[in-house]
């Protein structure tokens, strides 16, 4: 079995290669990177060093390769940084995934391709229309949002033109350790490691903690995705989700529940988005009945694992 993953080198990429090493050992497991010290080095890894974006080079990858299985991980994955920069998330996650699939169509047989699309795709919701299942009507609020439609259906354009066999996940939050800073917990967590450290005054600066989120742990994630590539049905999209909601106020709470450190909090308008969603949560009834997958990893433990990274990286102590 050959198996590429795009975007090995971002957080979700690390945590997929390092689930499929343990479920398909007998795996040979190409990814890409956009420059080679993306990644840290892996000697079950081949690396490949290019930009998506340039369908010369994807075209040669996957000629080389001949992949079996593609994760198409790689994106611009920040709604806010989205907002300031526009048309290079539209290019970046458009553009990438079309020459990905043009190249792909190229090979006999067609490898079974994952396209990680998003449930920002569904916007702002009704209390009464929750949770989120796959019919929800699309109503993306940024650019980022737009992006993951595009490629949503990108995917499900060429299953039906070409019948090629695209599986399209839809993951609503997820989190864990190696997430970078730019996302709500590793935002909280690096500054209370910070502090804790004492290389940050005792104030954490902090958004909109009213929102309500539907959150994963991203080694429940990627196991998801193994599972939809080995099960999933060519053409179908499918949540990711854990069924559950927790305002940014809870997450908050919890990880200052996990430091000896007495903690300010203080509002920051920069942190704000445009727009905001009030409540998300999922409904991943369609993807337990093709492959049985339960989320298996609790909310606070999470926290705390991304606690201890965050710690880790500024040289603090873990808590255990």
């Amino acid at each position: 079995m050959r198996i590429l993953i795009t975007g090995i080198g971002g957080f979700v990429g690390g945590h997929l290669a390092q689930h499929l090493r343990a479920a398909a050992p007998g795996s040979i497991i190409h990814g890409t990177v956009l420059f080679r010290g993306q990644a840290a080095p892996d000697t079950s890894v081949i690396y490949h060093e290019l930009d998506l974006k340039d369908a010369r080079a994807v075209s040669q990858l996957i000629a080389d390769v001949r992949p079996d299985h593609v994760y198409h991980l790689a994106a611009q994955a920040s709604p806010r940084r989205s907002f300031a920069e526009p048309w290079e998330t539209l290019e970046n996650n458009i553009r990438a995934q079309l020459n990905l699939i043009q190249a792909c169509l190229a090979l006999s047989p067609l490898p079974r391709l994952l396209i990680v699309s998003s449930a920002e795709i569904y916007g702002p919701v009704q209390p009464e229309q929750l949770p989120i299942d796959e019919t929800t009507p699309f109503r993306p609020i940024s650019p980022y949002g737009v992006s993951k439609v595009a490629q949503d259906m990108l995917g499900l354009q060429y299953y039906l033109s070409h019948g090629l066999p695209v599986i399209r996940a839809r993951p609503f939050n997820h989190f864990g350790p190696g997430q970078s800073e730019g996302f709500v917990a590793p935002d909280f967590a690096i500054q209370i490691a910070r502090i804790e450290a004492g290389q940050q005054e005792p104030i954490i600066r902090v958004g909109n903690l009213s929102a309500q989120r539907d959150f994963t742990d991203v080694r429940d994630v990627v196991r998801a995705y193994r599972l939809l590539m080995e099960h999933g049905a060519a053409g179908e999209a499918y949540n990711i989700a854990s069924g559950c909601s927790y305002s940014i106020q809870q997450l908050l709470d919890i990880l200052l529940k996990h430091s000896s450190a007495v903690i300010e909090v203080q509002p920051d308008p920069d942190r704000l988005l445009p727009i905001d969603v009030p409540i998300i949560r999922g409904d991943a009834r369609r993807l337990r009945a093709v492959t049985g997958w339960e989320p298996t990893i609790r909310f606070e433990d999470t926290l705390l694992d991304i606690l201890n990274d965050c710690r880790a990286r500024v040289g603090g102590r873990a808590v255990h």
